[in-house]
């Protein structure tokens, strides 16, 4: 999938296209065009502005991204082998970079997000990737990526709980039971019967990287990816078996619900009953407290963590409950969120972590965020959505991967024999990436819950976020307004339309425009950012930029890299020179933009001048947009520095006009503008 074996050339246009797609900015129309699909298109209202401002702004661009940018026309010869698709629909790519819907990016992107915003849609990826086989048995597409075939069945039984569908059920079941036998019977990852287990590559990681020595060796030197390597084909990974286990239990579902014979369901129950115990018999640690991350052939164990591994251990129910608490105890995130696999092997280290190891993938994140909320975790919860809102804020939109220690747009590293390293490029406009926040959104932090009888609500809403409301979201035949009130995970008070219900669902028959208020009491008070700044001293909460996690950033210094970025704006750290955490490229398109908020101690009109710190080595002077609150204010010019991207210089510039005690200062390659150039920071003093 993302991690295929590639050759030099190859490589190459990965990374061609990644540029691409970054100067033709955020949420550009892919190249086969944007196939026409009645979707949902809910929008979200914070009564903070603060909160809007972080969190409402991602949610647009995630909508955007998935709805948009990656709902792609199918071609029917390449992605009809089910006779299912319709071609009048369209499907959802993997995002920029990845044409394709590939399996599991179908399946999670379908279970995070599409099933509900677009069922038409969401359904006519998952039949994308399924495909008939000699007999006309349906199954999902048997390609290299033999152990992310079962990660399919979850996301079925998850649409037809959203939509009702049971045409669908009837075919998804078909698909399911036929995809786990030849998965049972398979000779490559298949089932190891010693252990109860079933072997193949963890569920996430695709690549070597994703995996200590051994089975890996220290130069890598068998293949980038994972499954040539026979400690990884013949191994067992804690994710890769829950998702068996959930998919055994979701098979048993489908077989209950279709009324088919009860030995069916009884079996599948058994084998999810067989497979549960497995894996707290051979992956859990008693002395960490955590799920082990691997159990090679021999025997040999992994004492380290991994991301997915634990999230799944809580979504699915695996983890009992003291083995939740302990998790939850003992789970290192780093500072941007919750990693792939961790620690770094000793292969890669903080300036070169690992492409799976050691570093931040939005989709895990959202994995990890969604078992918080789950468990009742708000803080934990809040820290975590709060870091995707930033890392999507400052970048303009949802990238690949980021570095977990800085937040930097980054791809990771990958060895290729004694003394090489390739550094991979971190593709934009990832599609799970997006599905994840919305998930955050969606499960989390409104705490939709789809059961085969209707919709419950768990809402997880935390202190200090302020009351929300999610218009316009279809569910079955129901057009609904949900607005949250109070801070908390217990409801207070659940009505619909003004009246009062004694349970917080509706069913799945109700039809119409509806309205429903619920009450939330008992947020614990805390770091509702998790930025170390309690809630009582945090004066600039749940802004875009990450230094307003830490509290007001001094508008004498603002790094770019804490700007509200679009238009394909992104940071990087590929040139030295620069300040802080990173630099800013991506300036290179019309709509590219960088907005900076000047937080005042007065709200007074006035005028201050602006310094920005640049590098451009293109051969003349460049030209950028100077904008307040929206309004253009003039045209700057950017000279020429150097012939070197390594080598900075700086602008000043007055009488700026500002109001109001958040004045946003934006930088744009607007029409008549020549861009091209980094940027390294602002400095705003205010006229004596």
């Amino acid at each position: 999938m993302r991690y295929r074996p590639v050759g030099r050339r190859a490589g190459v246009a990965i990374l061609a296209a990644a540029a691409l797609c970054a100067v033709t900015g955020y949420g550009a129309a892919p190249a086969a065009g944007t196939a026409a699909v009645a979707a949902s298109t809910p929008s979200i209202e914070f009564a903070n502005p603060n909160s809007q401002a972080l969190f409402g702004t991602a949610y647009q661009a995630a909508l955007k991204n998935v709805l948009q940018t990656n709902t792609i026309t199918a071609d029917p010869a390449h992605y009809n082998k089910s006779g299912l698709l319709d071609p009048d629909i369209g499907i959802v790519r993997a995002g920029g970079g990845y044409p394709q819907p590939w399996t599991r990016d179908a399946s999670v992107n379908s279970w995070n997000a599409t099933s509900l915003l677009s069922p038409a849609l969401a359904k006519n990826t998952l039949w994308s990737v399924v495909e008939k086989d000699a007999g006309g048995n349906l199954q999902v597409q048997q390609d290299d990526q033999q152990w992310d075939q079962v990660i399919w069945v979850t996301a079925a039984w998850n649409q037809y709980l959203v939509t009702g569908d049971r045409s669908f059920l009837e075919n998804a079941y078909r698909t399911a039971a036929d995809t786990v036998t030849i998965r049972e019977h398979a000779s490559t990852a298949g089932f190891n019967p010693a252990y109860g287990l079933f072997t193949g590559a963890s569920f996430f990681n695709d690549g070597i990287a994703g995996y200590p020595a051994p089975p890996a060796d220290a130069t890598e030197s068998v293949s980038t990816g994972s499954m040539p390597w026979p400690g990884v084909s013949t191994g067992m990974f804690l994710s890769t078996n829950e998702v068996y286990y959930a998919a055994y239990v979701n098979l048993a579902n489908m077989a209950e619900k279709l009324g088919r014979p009860g030995q069916e369901a009884a079996s599948y129950r058994a084998k999810a009953n067989a497979l549960k115990s497995a894996i707290n018999k051979h992956f859990w640690n008693q002395q960490t407290g955590l799920y082990n991350y691997l159990v090679l052939a021999d025997g040999t164990t992994g004492a380290y963590q991994e991301g997915t591994g634990l999230a799944f251990a809580l979504i699915f129910g695996i983890a009992n409950p003291a083995q939740a608490r302990s998790i939850l105890a003992h789970a290192t995130e780093m500072t941007w969120g919750m990693p792939d696999t961790y620690p770094n092997w000793a292969r890669y280290s903080d300036a070169q972590p690992g492409r799976h190891n050691a570093i931040v993938w939005p989709v895990v994140q959202g994995f990890w965020a969604k078992a918080l909320a789950q468990q009742g975790e708000q803080n934990g919860f809040a820290a975590e959505t709060a870091r995707l809102a930033e890392l999507a804020d400052g970048n303009s939109g949802f990238w690949e991967i980021y570095n977990g220690n800085t937040g930097v747009v980054d791809g990771g590293w990958q060895r290729l024999g004694d003394t090489v390293k390739f550094h991979w490029g971190s593709q934009p406009d990832q599609t799970w990436s997006a599905t994840a926040f919305l998930d955050m959104i969606h499960t989390g932090l409104f705490g939709l819950d789809f059961t085969d009888s209707g919709l419950s609500f768990t809402p997880d809403l935390p202190a200090g976020w302020g009351d929300v409301t999610l218009r316009d979201l279809h569910y079955r035949n129901a057009d609904l307004t949900i607005a949250l009130h109070g801070a908390g995970t217990r409801i207070g008070s659940f009505t619909i339309d003004g009246r009062r219900a004694f349970r917080s669902e509706i069913p799945a028959s109700l039809s119409g425009k509806h309205t429903i208020d619920i009450t939330l009491t008992g947020a614990t008070a805390g770091d509702r950012d998790g930025d170390q700044v309690p809630d009582a001293r945090d004066l600039c909460p749940d802004t875009a930029g990450t230094a307003t996690l830490r509290g007001c950033p001094d508008p004498a210094h603002i790094e770019a890299e804490d700007a509200l970025n679009t238009g394909g704006v992104k940071t990087n750290v590929n040139h030295t020179g620069y300040s802080g955490r990173a630099f800013l490229d991506g300036l290179w398109a019309q709509g590219a933009s960088s907005a900076f908020t000047v937080h005042r101690t007065t709200a007074a009109a006035g005028t201050g001048s602006i310094t920005l710190r640049y590098a451009n080595a293109n051969n003349e002077a460049r030209t950028m947009t100077v904008s307040v609150d929206g309004t253009p204010v003039r045209q700057v010019s950017f000279p020429r520095v150097s012939s070197s991207w390594d080598d900075w210089g700086t602008v000043t510039f007055g009488d700026i006009p500002v109001s109001g005690l958040n004045p946003v200062i934006t930088v744009s390659y607007a029409a008549g503008d020549s861009g091209s150039i980094n940027l390294d920071w602002l400095e705003y003093r205010a006229a004596n």
